[in-house]
């Protein structure tokens, strides 16, 4: 069976075979060709230019012959350190939406995140075979109906809760939480003192991202605040972002600045609309592989011995004026 689909959407154009694509910025152009214009301007482009002020400082000589990109994340074993994150509705993107999603995820050796908002049930989409699943949700009004739905995911193997906060206050997340048998993740941090305040109530990791706070103007992209962030957390609980990561260089300058794992959003969703589950499944090794590149280059076999020294900060991209 082909692995391009039928183009469905407005734009004419050629969708090139998945494997002949060589990095994520092709899968954007392959979607757009595929989707709507309405439907792929929810997912277009994004803001790199954080990312880009940072450079490698790569060190030779270095035996990388073992190359391991090995991670665990709450007693999960993850082939690398790279997690499809939650987006809504994917069914938008796709025909088959999250189905497909996690079948990419699951060959490629990875988890995906769920959301709470998916086009299919938690059930539908844990009945894929040996899938690793997150529950993504968001605090809503009727809390005990919100914790049906939980425990329900965590009944049919949900291995973490990822809660996104945005205004929300303690409460809310103390009642989610009360009582659950798997780890708890906050998404939406972005300053040492909210990291610190979540991991002294024994919050179990958190991610730093600004997607709830996108209306805020001016504010910092994730990998901006992540060293502070990482320093307030001195490697108490795992540290995940995501902003912006298309590449394993991307990828890399996380690790080294203190993520334990970086969460991709609209990477997949490219992959997703214009190939499927094949798409998903190329777009994360595709990643994968340029990450071990990238460390096996600057001289790091392993990602416990990535740290700070690796990067540097620039206050304006290198390659701009």
């Amino acid at each position: 069976m082909s692995t391009a689909q039928t183009l469905i959407g407005e734009p004419p154009g050629r969708i090139a075979p998945v494997r002949e694509l060589v990095n994520t910025f092709e899968f954007e152009a392959m979607a757009q060709r595929t989707l709507s214009a309405t439907a792929f301007a929810e997912i277009a482009g994004s803001d790199r230019s954080a990312i880009e002020r940072i450079t490698f400082r790569p060190r030779m000589m270095v035996n990388t012959t073992q190359l391991d990109l090995t991670t665990e994340l709450f007693g999960q074993h993850l082939f690398a350190p790279i997690l499809v994150g939650p987006a809504s509705e994917q069914k938008r993107f796709h025909p088959e939406g999250e189905l497909a999603s996690v079948r990419g995820a699951t060959a490629a050796k990875t988890a995906m995140v769920v959301s709470s908002r998916a086009s299919y049930t938690f059930k539908e989409i844990a009945a894929q075979p040996a899938a690793t699943l997150w529950y993504q949700v968001y605090p809503e009004p009727d809390a005990d109906a919100l914790r049906r739905r939980i425990d329900e995911a965590v009944g049919l193997g949900c291995k973490a809760l990822c809660i996104t906060v945005g205004g929300t206050d303690w409460s809310a997340i103390d009642r989610l939480r009360q009582g659950l048998r798997v780890p708890v993740v906050l998404k939406g941090i972005m300053s040492p003192e909210e990291a610190r305040a979540a991991i002294g109530k024994g919050i179990d990791g958190i991610v730093v991202s600004n997607y709830t706070r996108q209306a805020v103007s001016g504010m910092a992209a994730p990998i901006e605040v992540l060293p502070a962030i990482a320093e307030a957390v001195a490697g108490k609980a795992p540290i995940l972002i995501d902003g912006s990561f298309r590449r394993g260089a991307d990828i890399l300058k996380a690790l080294a600045l203190g993520a334990r794992a970086v969460m991709l959003g609209r990477p997949p969703l490219w992959a997703l609309a214009a190939y499927g589950s094949a798409g998903v499944q190329t777009i994360l090794e595709l990643l994968q592989a340029e990450l071990a590149r990238d460390m096996a280059m600057c001289g790091k076999p392993n990602l416990k011995s990535l740290d700070p020294s690796v990067v540097k900060i620039h206050a304006r991209s290198p390659s701009r004026p």
